[in-house]
């Protein structure tokens, strides 16, 4: 045996190299410009999921319809929680429940906020530019308080 007559067992291969001319030269095969032409590009995972679902609406951009489907803050507050702050009859108002520290400021303003009909009440409440449950409102009302 001699060194000119040894061959190896397997074939040797090399990876392919693209966008060095020939067959896949120039932009090979990702196009022209943009995020995904570039090295190392990927496109993150809630980028990816929000094209699938959206329709294409040219001239908006993604963020712009998400932040149109997506509901307004509303802040709820149980009876439960009313009837442990409030126990004398009064107002109640979302400035009273901002001083009293049931509710907090969000982005600098005031949260809506909606009275659900968990827990029971006592007191006779009146509460003023609140949204309330159908549940809530009778409970309010039989204690001897009032919406409006």
């Amino acid at each position: 045996m001699q060194f000119h007559t040894i061959k190896p067992h397997t074939k040797r291969t090399t990876s392919r190299r693209i966008a060095r001319g020939g067959v896949r030269g120039k932009t090979a095969g990702r196009g022209h410009k943009g995020q995904k032409s570039r090295a190392g590009a990927k496109m993150r995972p809630e980028m990816r999921d929000l094209i699938k679902k959206l329709p294409k609406r040219r001239g908006e951009t993604i963020n712009r319809t998400a932040q149109r489907t997506m509901k307004k803050d509303v802040m709820p507050i149980n009876l439960d929680v009313l009837a442990k702050v409030f126990t004398k009859a009064g107002i109640v108002s979302r400035e009273t429940l901002l001083e009293t520290g049931v509710i907090s400021k969000k982005r600098g303003k005031n949260p809506l906020v909606k009275i659900l009909g968990r827990g029971d009440i006592a007191v006779a409440l009146t509460l003023q530019r609140l949204v309330v449950s159908a549940q809530a409102q009778k409970k309010i009302e039989a204690a001897g308080g009032s919406v409006s």
